[in-house]
């Protein structure tokens, strides 16, 4: 398991952690040599240098968009977890470590999760985070750091709750790739430490998170995300990171769908006895965040991602500005800076799970949904969301059509559905290349509160006055026509069961390519019926007639493969070797 306990001590952690930060006149002298009484100084009332530490600690969260990548080969580029889902494939000619994920492949219990031998090892990597939080949590209080936030709170109280909710960030991030975790506690491990710690169970790991974001949420600042303090956790990031965790543990995965059998490997695994009570939690923490009064939904959705201050974003990981996202993923057939890499396609699959712009769905033959003009009078996000042959995208119409400029053949990499990403770029319809703009990875943003609380409170109390107003709201914004009856194309009188399926969906396309599908499609337990359906794109050919798309749908991935032991990763072999008291997760 942790084996940083068992080969670095304290000093070396905390100076290796400010090794690439701290900037108070250091030529003199390197900074992997500073003392712990520099680090922590005594008489530095600014706290320039536990600053740099605390900072450490946010580097540590997930960076979100193209992650997933392969360091073994520059040709396999970087994919969206999203990939590994029924919403996008990879791009690349090659077999890419996304698609190992998809398949269960790389995520066998001889890799690391989420990339294999190629990517990032999680496991590692969160209880690294974990280590540096409570690192500065047992040294910050030898700092007299001055000064307060608006709502009285100390500012060593508020860094403190700042590493304190990030530590719980990165416990949440294990538990949902693998259940129960151990829980290490406050204490900084030295080297003779006992550190061969077994796993906690799911239900404690789960109220462990939700306490930890009660207990820190009131020292935190209230105010939205601004220019100042972008990126800076926040009452509002503590509360939905709680409303996300009591979500996640009241779904199906852990709330009654188990999928341990017996012993301590169902513990570990989920709940032991489904409880409803589950999503009342759930709506209630969702609910609180609403009552908070200080988030909004952000009127276009475009500047959402690539407007720093904005109301909708709750919390946010600093990317800082380019056009890294664009470069990646925009359409090849550009001149220049100005073509993309084409990394990420989308399916046709989740193009057809936006409504039309009176939000009925496409299968509705009242809808005026039309096969030879497929993109017209559809829900503004697909707009925002993907780019289509007809689309305008920096200055031009995409041509995706067999041969077209944007879909030409050959071995280069380029869309295998006739779809590229367009999510999270800036406005580029009209421009002639592309210009930075800030490319943050938002974690935690209002829309989210609002459907995690109509699903919540769908599943505890039904299809309430309540559930269809948060889907009004969203959907109000989205630019969805209200309609006569005022109902944005949600039909009255749902039953549970046919709420959960519009609630399910909408989630789908509010929140494309935020790392929410990988989760929600294993939480609710369908991944694996999702698995054993081909994806597919479109092969369009070339029409003279404006605006008329004459498409065959053709599949771009067979089905795929997936155990019903994939809905939580295996920990890694190396891991289990090092700690005899860890067990591994149901069937691997």
């Amino acid at each position: 398991m942790m084996n940083k306990y068992k080969h670095i001590l304290l000093l070396t952690a905390v100076l290796a952690v400010c090794a690439s930060a701290c900037k108070k006149n250091l030529e003199e002298e390197p900074l992997e040599q500073l003392s712990p009484d520099y680090v922590w100084d005594t008489q530095d009332s600014a706290g320039v240098n536990a600053s740099k530490v605390l900072n450490e600690i946010y580097t540590e969260i997930p960076a979100g968009a193209n992650r997933i990548f392969s360091a073994s080969s520059s040709e396999n580029g970087s994919d969206f977890l999203d990939a590994a889902t029924d919403d996008a494939v990879s791009s690349s000619p090659f077999v890419t470590p996304v698609e190992l994920i998809a398949t269960g492949i790389g995520i066998t219990p001889f890799r690391n999760a989420e990339g294999g031998s190629f990517g990032t090892d999680i496991w590692a990597a969160n209880y690294r985070g974990i280590r540096k939080a409570n690192i500065f949590m047992a040294n910050i209080d030898k700092v007299p750091l001055a000064g307060t936030l608006p709502n009285g709170t100390r500012l060593r109280s508020a860094w403190k709750a700042e590493a304190r909710f990030l530590r719980a960030l990165f416990y949440f991030e294990l538990v949902k790739r693998w259940g129960g975790v151990p829980i290490v506690g406050d204490e900084v491990k030295q080297i003779t430490d006992d550190v061969l710690l077994p796993r906690n169970s799911y239900a404690e790991c789960v109220q462990y998170i939700v306490s930890e974001c009660d207990a820190v949420k009131d020292s935190l600042r209230l105010d939205p995300i601004d220019n100042i303090n972008f990126g800076r956790v926040t009452r509002g990031t503590a509360m939905a990171l709680k409303a996300r965790m009591l979500l996640y543990a009241a779904s199906t995965l852990y709330n009654g769908g188990n999928i341990g059998t017996s012993g301590p490997e169902r513990l570990v695994a989920g709940y032991e006895n489904e409880d409803r009570n589950r999503w009342k939690l759930a709506a209630d923490a969702a609910a609180d965040i609403v009552q908070l009064g200080v988030f909004s939904l952000q009127a276009d959705m475009v500047n959402t991602f690539i407007v720093a201050n904005n109301k909708e974003v709750i919390f946010a990981r600093n990317n800082g500005r380019g056009t890294d996202i664009e470069k990646a993923n925009g359409p090849i057939g550009f001149a220049g800076e100005a073509t993309g890499g084409s990394r990420t396609s989308p399916t046709q699959e989740l193009v057809e799970a936006f409504p039309m712009k009176n939000g009925k769905p496409i299968t509705d033959p009242t809808s005026g949904y039309n096969p030879t003009s497929p993109y017209t009078n559809r829900d503004p996000r697909l707009d925002s969301t993907i780019l289509y042959a007809g689309a305008r995208w920096l200055n031009t119409f995409i041509e995706t059509y067999e041969g077209g400029r944007h879909k030409p053949g050959g071995s280069k990499t380029q869309t295998k559905t006739s779809y590229y990403l367009r999510k999270f770029m800036g406005h580029f319809r009209n421009q002639s290349t592309y210009a930075p703009h800030p490319r943050n990875f938002v974690m935690f943003r209002y829309a989210e509160v609002l459907l995690n609380y109509a699903e919540a409170q769908n599943e505890f109390n039904g299809p309430d006055n309540n559930v269809y107003d948060a889907l009004y709201a969203l959907r109000k914004r989205a630019g969805i026509s209200a309609g006569a009856a005022n109902n944005y194309g949600i039909p009255q009188n749902l039953t549970k069961e046919q709420m959960r399926e519009i609630i399910r969906n909408e989630r789908r396309v509010e929140l494309a390519f935020e790392e929410h599908r990988y989760w929600d499609i294993r939480r609710w337990k369908i991944a694996g019926e999702l698995a054993k359906k081909p994806l597919h794109g479109l092969r369009i050919k070339r029409s003279e007639v404006s605006g008329s798309i004459d498409g065959t749908k053709v599949i771009v991935l067979q089905p795929r493969f997936l155990e019903p032991k994939m809905y939580l990763y295996p920990i890694a072999q190396n891991e289990l070797d090092k700690n005899k008291n860890l067990i591994q997760n149901p069937g691997w």
